[in-house]
C-alpha cells in the first residue's frame, strides 16, 4: 500500500500529536483501533483516520483491524413500518438522572448527543458538526450544526447546550454526569461563544470529553424542560413520544422533519412507529420465537442459546466492557480490612465462573474494572484460583477480631441477568477459603433500590469505551453520592487515574493503566470474573440493525424489508 498523502503537516494542522501517533501505528505500537480512536478524538474526520489507520497500518495489524461501520446498502430501503421490542420499562423523569440503558433507549428516541460512540467504539461528532482540542486538552471547542430542530419547532442552539450543562452540573438534579466532568468546577467553565460555538475550559486535561457527551444520561435538553421528559418530551430526536406507560407500553412515531438524511438522500427515519412493550425476559423470549415481537433488549446467554437456531432471526454478537461486578462497601465491616476483601477475589475461580454462569461467552477480567476492549488496557496474568491463600488470610483477620471462621456474609444481587449463577458459584467456591455466603437475590426492583447500600453485591455494569470513562463514575471521592457504590476511594488511584485522564500518548496512558489495575487488584473493593459477551437478536426483516456493546437501540436509519 503506497504512503498516505496526507503529510505529516496535514496531521499537525488537525493536532499536534497526531503525527506522533501515526508513527507509533507505523512501528506497530498501537493499533488501527487505537489510532481511529486517537486521531478522531483530536478532530481529525473519520475518512481521514480509516485512510491513515490503512495506510500506516504493519500486515499484521491490517490482519487484526477492526471492522469499520459500513454505510448502509444501496437500492433497497424501504420505507414505512413498525418495530416492536421486548424491554422493561421504569420510571422516567429527569434524562440526566438516566442510571439504566433501558431508559436511555426510551429517551433516545426523542432526545440526542453531541456525540455518538458507534459499534466500533469510535466517538463522532452527532449534533456537534465538529469538536476541537487544545495540546493538553484542557480547552474544548464544541461546533453545532445548524438547523436542528426540536419536535416543538425551536431550533438548537449553544442555550440548549448550555441549559443541559447546568443540569448535569447542578447537585441537585443527582446526574452521575457530575462527577464524569470532575474537570468542570461549574457553569463558569461552560463558555457561550456564539449560538452554535461552546468552549470548554478544563480544571484539568481528559482526553475523554467526546465519549462523555455521549453517556447515556447526556441526551441534550430544550432549555424550557421542566424535569419530567414523559410530561414533556421534547427532544431532537427521529421520533416522538405518543405513549408511555410505565411497566406496560411505549408508543413512538416518525417525524416528517427530522434534521438527518439517509445514505439514500432521503429523510430519516425509515420506520413510521416503534413500540416497547414492558415484560420480563421469559415472555420477552417467548414473544419473540413466537413473532409477536421483533427484538429482545439485551438477551441473556441462555436466551441465545435458546434463540440462535429460530429461523427468521439475525443474531450479531459484540465484546465488551460489560459485567456483573462483584463489590463490597469499604466503609462497612468486614470489607473495611484489605485482607477479607483480596481473600473474597481470590476465591475466584474466574473460567469456572464464566463457564457456568455465560457459556464460556465472555474474557477472563482481573479485579480491576478496566477491560480488553479498553484502549488503555494493560494485559495482565489472570489471578488464579487459591481458597489456601484466601484462608490463611481470614484466619488471621479472625484471629485479631476474636472471631470464628467461617466468616459468616451475605451477599445481595438480582435475577435478570447471570447474577444467580456468579452468586451460586462464588458461595461454592468460597466455602474452601473460609466464608459462609448467604445469597439474597431478588427481582431486579428489589436490587435496585438497594443497590448502592448493601455491602456484598453483583451490580451489572454497563460498557463505556474508556477506561478513563468508567473509573471517575464509581472509584472516586467525586463519585460518592451517585455511584460510587463502594464508597472506595485511593489517594494514589485518583492522582494516577487524573495523569491518565489527561494522558494523549495511548502507550503512556497503557502504562499508567497498568499501574491503576495493580492498585485496584491489590486493594480495591471489586472482584470480576470476567466480560461479558452480548447479543442483537432482532427480526432478519430489520435492515441496518447495530450490534452495539452497550445494547444501545439506535434506529433512525433502520428500515423493514418486508
Amino acid at each position: 500500500m503506497k504512503k498516505p498523502k496526507i503529510t505529516k503537516f496535514d496531521m499537525e494542522k488537525t493536532h499536534p500529536a497526531i503525527p506522533n501517533a501515526y508513527e507509533q501505528l507505523e512501528q506497530g505500537r498501537i493499533s488501527r483501533r487505537e489510532f481511529l480512536r486517537f486521531s478522531t478524538l483530536l478532530g481529525m474526520s473519520a475518512g481521514a483516520a480509516q485512510f491513515l489507520a490503512a495506510c500506516g497500518a504493519p500486515p499484521a495489524a491490517e490482519e487484526a483491524a477492526p471492522v469499520v461501520e459500513e454505510a448502509a446498502p444501496m437500492g433497497g430501503i424501504k420505507r414505512g413500518g413498525t418495530w416492536t421490542s421486548s424491554m422493561q420499562l421504569q420510571l422516567l423523569d429527569h434524562p440526566a438522572r438516566l442510571s439504566w440503558v433501558e431508559g436511555a433507549n426510551v429517551v433516545r428516541q426523542i432526545c440526542e448527543y453531541l456525540t455518538i460512540t458507534g459499534p466500533d467504539n469510535i466517538t463522532r461528532p452527532y449534533l456537534l458538526e465538529k469538536w476541537e482540542a487544545n495540546v493538553d486538552v484542557t480547552e474544548w471547542d464544541l461546533y453545532l450544526n445548524k438547523g436542528i430542530k426540536f419536535n416543538n419547532g425551536d431550533e438548537l442552539t449553544a442555550d440548549d447546550v448550555l441549559f443541559t450543562f447546568g443540569e448535569w452540573l447542578n447537585p441537585d438534579v443527582g446526574s452521575s454526569m457530575l462527577g464524569l466532568m470532575a474537570y468542570l468546577s461549574g457553569m463558569q467553565d461552560v463558555e457561550k461563544v456564539d449560538d452554535y460555538h461552546i468552549k470548554l475550559h478544563l480544571q484539568f486535561g481528559d482526553i475523554a470529553v467526546p465519549e462523555h457527551l455521549f453517556h447515556y444520561p447526556a441526551v441534550v435538553l430544550h432549555r424550557e424542560f421542566e424535569g419530567d421528559i414523559i410530561k414533556k418530551p421534547v427532544g431532537t430526536g427521529a421520533f416522538t413520544l405518543e405513549e408511555y406507560a410505565e411497566g406496560e407500553r411505549a408508543v413512538f412515531k416518525a417525524r416528517t422533519d427530522y434534521w438527518q438524511m439517509g445514505e439514500d438522500g432521503d429523510p430519516l427515519p425509515y420506520l413510521d412507529e416503534l413500540i416497547y412493550v414492558s415484560t420480563d425476559k421469559d415472555a420477552g423470549v417467548a414473544a419473540l420465537q413466537s413473532g409477536q415481537v421483533d427484538a429482545l433488549y439485551d438477551p441473556r446467554p441462555t436466551d441465545f442459546n435458546a434463540l440462535k437456531g429460530v429461523d427468521g432471526l439475525t443474531i450479531t454478537p459484540a465484546s465488551t466492557a460489560q459485567c456483573l461486578l462483584g463489590r463490597v462497601r469499604v466503609d462497612l465491616e468486614p470489607w473495611d480490612d484489605v485482607r477479607v476483601r483480596n481473600a473474597l477475589k481470590m476465591c475466584q475461580d474466574r473460567a469456572k465462573i464464566l463457564q457456568l454462569a455465560y457459556f464460556g461467552e465472555g474474557d477472563l477480567s482481573l479485579d480491576a474494572h478496566v477491560a480488553p476492549v479498553h484502549p488503555s488496557y494493560c494485559e495482565k496474568d489472570i489471578p488464579a484460583y487459591d481458597p489456601e491463600g484466601a484462608k490463611a488470610l481470614l484466619e488471621e483477620y479472625a484471629a485479631e477480631k476474636g472471631i470464628e471462621l467461617p466468616l459468616k456474609v451475605s451477599l445481595a444481587t438480582k435475577n435478570d441477568q447471570a447474577e444467580p449463577e456468579i452468586a451460586q458459584a462464588l458461595k461454592e467456591l468460597a466455602a474452601p477459603g473460609g466464608f459462609d455466603i448467604e445469597l439474597d437475590i431478588t427481582e431486579p426492583s428489589g436490587y435496585w433500590d438497594r443497590w448502592t447500600e448493601v455491602d456484598l453485591g453483583i451490580t451489572s455494569w454497563t460498557h463505556r469505551p474508556l477506561a478513563t470513562m468508567v473509573l471517575p463514575l464509581a472509584y472516586t471521592e467525586e463519585s460518592i453520592g451517585a455511584w460510587n457504590e463502594t464508597r472506595w476511594f485511593d489517594t494514589e488511584f485518583e492522582e494516577v487515574l487524573r495523569e491518565a485522564q489527561g494522558t494523549l500518548d495511548v502507550e503512556a496512558r497503557r502504562g499508567l493503566m497498568c499501574k491503576i489495575e495493580d492498585i485496584m487488584q491489590e486493594r480495591g473493593p471489586i472482584f470480576n470474573s470476567f466480560w461479558k459477551s452480548v447479543w442483537n437478536i432482532t427480526n432478519s426483516k430489520f435492515q441496518n440493525i447495530k450490534a452495539h456493546p452497550t445494547a444501545y437501540d439506535l434506529l433512525y436509519d433502520v428500515w423493514k424489508d418486508e
